[in-house]
Formats: C-alpha cells, structure tokens, sequence
C-alpha cells in the first residue's frame, strides 16, 4: 500500500491539532504525527503525517516511513490546495475543500481583508473555507476580519453570519462584514457615522440672493425661497460640492469663497448625525436654467425680501445663518476659506478651513 499528499497552498503544522477538532470524515483523525496505523476494518485508519509533500511506503509491520527527507520549510507547513490522497493508486480529495484558506491580506492593523474577487462561489465549500481560515488566522494572532461579499455572493451572507460575523456597512454593490478573533469588545472602527450637506449662499452686485424652491419638500416648507442645498458625494471637497450644488439646481456657475458657518445635528436619516456647511460663493453668470427634476423654480432674489420671509423670521437657525451671511458681507464676520496643505501622517494632500485675518482692522482678507 502507498500513501500520496500533493498541495499548492501550506499552513504552519502548529494548527492541525486545531483542523482535527473540525474536520472528520471516514479516517478517524487527522494529526501531525509521522506513521500510521490500520484499524480492524481495511478502510479506515489514522494518518499521522509529517508533509504534505512527503511519499510513504507500508512495511511489514504495518509502520509507514518517507522515502525522501524533507527540507525545513516542507515539515513547517501542511497543504492548504487541492490536497489529493492516493491509497492504493486510487486519488481521493476528501480534504482538498476544507483545508483551503480564503485568499487574504493583511492589514496595517493586524487584521485581514478577504479578497472579495477570488471567494468560492458554493456556499458549503465557502462555509468550510471561512472555518478552516478562521482557525488558521486565530492561531497567527490575527485580530479583524473583513469580509466583502459583492451582490452576485450575497448566498454567501447568511454563511457568515451563521460563523458569527457581524453587519458593518452596505453600498450599491457589495455588503462589508466583520469578526473580531481575539478575546474582548471589538476594536474595529464602525460605520461612517455623518452624512455631509452643503447650502450655496450666492449674491450678485445688485444684493440679489440666489434662491430656489424645491419640488419635493415639507408641507410645512411649502412655498419657501431657500438657497441651493444638498449632499457632496464620495470622494468630494466641501467647497467643489457646494459649487455643483449651485451648478446643478440653477445652472449659475460660482466661485467658492469661505464656509460662513456649520451645522451640527443628530438622529437624521437612518439615525446618522448631519453636518450641514453654509458656503459663501461668488456668482460667476447671471442666466438660471433649473434642473426640473427636483427644482420648481429658481430666481434672484433682493435680499430685504429674503430675509423678510416669515418661515426665515419665526426660525431661529435660519435667521441666525442668514445674519451671518450678511455679517460676512460687511465684512463684519470672518469665514473660513479652504487651503490645500500635505501631511507627514498620511502623504495626502488635504483640504484645511480657516480664516485669515488683518490685524489692524480686523477685516477679513478674503475675496
């Protein structure tokens, strides 16, 4: 009798007294040991291996010996691959689905990120992969997991959270979960917590405020004359959304000077905080053309009567911000204007608001 192990992937043989506790089949156990013996039955024994890149011979009495001696690398890992067993000339690949890893990378934390293209598409098979990776990333110390499982997977969900992972966020395409290894409360950062808003405030040389009113609002909202709002996208600055805000609700194109002001609110949309930014912008044309599919109209407006509505008189954070405004262009009140500066910490530029200020009038130094 002859006994064959081949494998394309390794993990350390520290581990395998961990694999026998989760994996069984018809050998009675699985253990990283160098001989095997048979049991009363011809078809079940148990295999004590030191390689998975080892060949083993049968003597007399029944003791299986390698044939080649192995290097230190090979007795350090056991195969991880497409693992196949050859007893008695017959190929077997019992092991060769459990005992994968999920392809992965490390972390600058100490943690691993599943690679999200190379996942199995079977669930039992990825049920089977994502135990045995548990245990192998369990006994490297590893802490987080992060596991990103694309719409077309989304049967591969439930698998996971069956193994105790738990939701973090959700976009378009792909829903992102976690496990935490070590002992203890979780030390993964959650979900972004803030939505990010953006108001245009825009005033021509006639003291002309550009306004609009929205298609879909508040009964209570109804016929209120407001200036451009809405949220910047990923990937956005605060000052170019509020420039497309403005661009895209009016058609006027704008020039951004300073954020006059910020507001802070929570338990908004899905129970996330808002932070609401009040830009001051530089009118750059005069023709509006309104994006009809959530604009009913858009017009300049004189600023007496805009601060003359009664839904801007009777509330208090309207008539606060509209203040501001107005202070700013007395020049009364300093905004922040943005300046692009690169940090050591990350190597990125970043976009960092604050105001500039003479000191001897005390007048901002803004356009």
């Amino acid at each position: 009798m002859e006994c064959s192990f081949l494998s394309s992937k390794s993990v350390p043989m520290s581990e395998i007294a961990q694999i026998e506790r989760t994996y069984s089949c018809q050998f009675s156990s699985f253990r990283p040991l160098v001989y095997a013996k048979s049991v009363p039955h011809p078809q079940f024994y148990s295999y004590r291996v030191i390689s998975p890149k080892a060949s083993y011979s049968s003597s007399p009495n029944n003791t299986y010996v390698p044939k080649k001696a192995l290097s230190s690398v090979d007795q350090e890992k056991l195969g991880a691959g497409n693992l196949l067993y050859q007893i008695n000339g017959t190929n077997s690949s019992l092991f060769s689905r459990d005992m994968r890893i999920l392809d992965a990378f490390d972390d600058e934390y100490g943690g691993v990120i599943v690679d999200s293209e190379r996942l199995p598409a079977n669930p039992n098979v990825f049920a089977s992969m994502l135990r045995f990776s548990m245990s192998h990333w369990k006994a490297k110390e590893k802490k987080g997991i992060w596991l990103k499982l694309p719409v077309e997977k989304s049967d591969l969900v439930p698998v996971a959270v069956k193994e105790g992972f738990e939701y973090h966020h959700a976009e378009k395409g792909y829903i992102m979960l976690t496990y935490w290894l070590p002992e203890g409360p979780s030390m993964l950062p959650a979900n972004a917590s803030h939505q990010v808003g953006v108001g245009g405030f825009a005033i021509n040389d006639k003291n002309e405020v550009l306004v609009v009113q929205e298609k879909y609002c508040a009964p209570a909202f109804s016929g209120l004359w407001k200036i451009p709002t809405g949220f910047i996208v990923e990937s956005e600055e605060i000052f170019t959304g509020a420039v497309r805000e403005v661009k895209e609700e009016t058609g006027i194109d704008t020039e951004f000077l300073e954020v006059v002001a910020f507001r802070h609110v929570h338990n908004v949309a899905f129970e996330k905080s808002d932070l609401f930014f009040i830009c001051m912008l530089k009118p750059l044309s005069t023709r509006i053309m309104v994006d009809d599919h959530e604009i009913q109209a858009a017009k300049w407006m004189p600023l007496v009567e805009f601060v003359e509505q009664p839904l801007i008189q009777e509330d208090c954070m309207f008539k606060k911000v509209i203040d501001i405004c107005i202070a700013r262009l007395g020049k009364h009140y300093c905004g922040l204007s943005v300046h692009q500066l690169a940090s050591r910490f990350d190597g990125k530029i970043s976009s960092l608001y604050y105001n500039v200020v003479d000191s001897q009038d005390i007048n901002c130094i803004g356009k």
